[in-house]
């Protein structure tokens, strides 16, 4: 069942494929290079005390427990988020437009529908999730 009142405060860092590079290379270079530096980026992020890696090579951070519902990947959920490329370039925020987006979580990115359904993410819980490239935007990029 869908539960459109279900509302969590969600930070995304969506690692992409849309990297602004000083000069120009060819979309497989182009490519190529945004995953090695996805790839180093997660690897050093994993490092970190405060992130926590997920079988499916999600990383995540608590930020602010909730204390409210799990969602299951056929709830709709109500959040509120904001979208960056690894090296901080905002691609979308729900808080620039001042209201939260609503969607069913079988309609996003994998990295929104198995980290919000499977880490034990509550309502009102506040997330950072770093999504590998395959669970985000992958070679389509986005913020570009």
């Amino acid at each position: 069942s869908t539960s459109p009142s279900l509302i969590m405060r969600v930070i995304v860092i969506a690692l992409v494929a849309c990297m602004l590079l000083a000069y120009a290379v060819n979309a497989t270079d182009y490519s190529k290079y945004n995953a090695r530096k996805g790839r180093e980026f997660l690897e050093e992020n994993a490092k970190k005390d405060s992130v926590t890696v997920h079988e499916s090579g999600l990383q995540y951070e608590i930020l602010e427990q909730g204390d409210g519902k799990e969602p299951t990947t056929s709830d709709t959920v109500k959040v509120h988020y904001r979208g960056t490329t690894i090296d901080g370039k905002e691609f979308d925020s729900s808080y620039k437009r001042g209201q939260p987006a609503t969607f069913p979580l079988r309609g996003v990115i994998a990295c929104w529908t198995r980290g919000l359904s499977e880490l034990g993410i509550t309502e009102g819980t506040k997330v950072k999730l770093y999504c590998p490239p395959d669970m985000a935007y992958g070679s389509r990029g986005a913020g570009g």
